[in-house]
């Protein structure tokens, strides 16, 4: 039934080529329910945030950021873990995407994901990320929670996730958040 149909957009917040968190996010894709499409933006076009750029207007990438996140059912966000806290890249696309008129994230659905090759699997990540979202409005998902430690130990060398019990996690999580999201609808 078309009702029950979400589509989600999905952010990396690593640029690494490599990267456990951006092969997390092909695994979502790969294990959503039935009815859930998740829709992958690329946040490497994203300059650094400059208030003196946005005063003359949003940058393309940034517009296209803001329109996609408005559009969109919810927001998965898959973040790495860096010095305790996210990435640089990811807090500046949501920097960006935050600034007014109509930030996006206001009452929006969000699901946070996050792998790392540490044994805390992003929860300092997660954690700080939820607080960015206190602020903005965001509405986030508490459980279940998906932090995926020793991650180097879970995927091939094509970045295939070939641990069976965490994409079995990976899955729940987001039969989950597309209850999550039907709920806020």
């Amino acid at each position: 039934m078309a009702g029950d149909n979400v589509h989600i957009l999905g952010i990396a917040g690593s640029l690494r080529r490599g990267s456990f968190n951006a092969a997390t996010l092909r695994t979502a894709r790969e294990v959503a329910p039935e009815g859930m499409q998740i829709e992958v933006f690329d946040i490497a076009p994203i300059p650094v945030y400059n208030e003196d750029v946005r005063q003359q207007g949003f940058p393309p990438p940034v517009e296209a950021l803001r329109a996609k996140i408005k559009a969109a059912d919810g927001l998965l966000v898959v973040t790495p873990e860096y010095n305790y806290s996210i990435p640089g890249v990811l807090k500046n696309a949501i920097d960006w995407a935050s600034r007014p008129p109509e930030q996006p994230f206001d009452g929006k659905p969000v699901g946070i994901m996050g792998a790392s090759g540490g044994g805390f699997g992003t929860a300092r990540a997660q954690y700080h990320l939820r607080q960015c979202f206190v602020f903005l409005n965001g509405l986030v998902m508490n459980r279940p929670e998906v932090m995926i430690p020793l991650a180097q130990n879970k995927f091939d060398a094509d970045g295939k996730l070939t641990d069976q019990p965490t994409r079995d996690f990976i899955a729940a999580h987001l039969a989950a958040f597309k209850a999550w999201v039907l709920r806020l609808r």
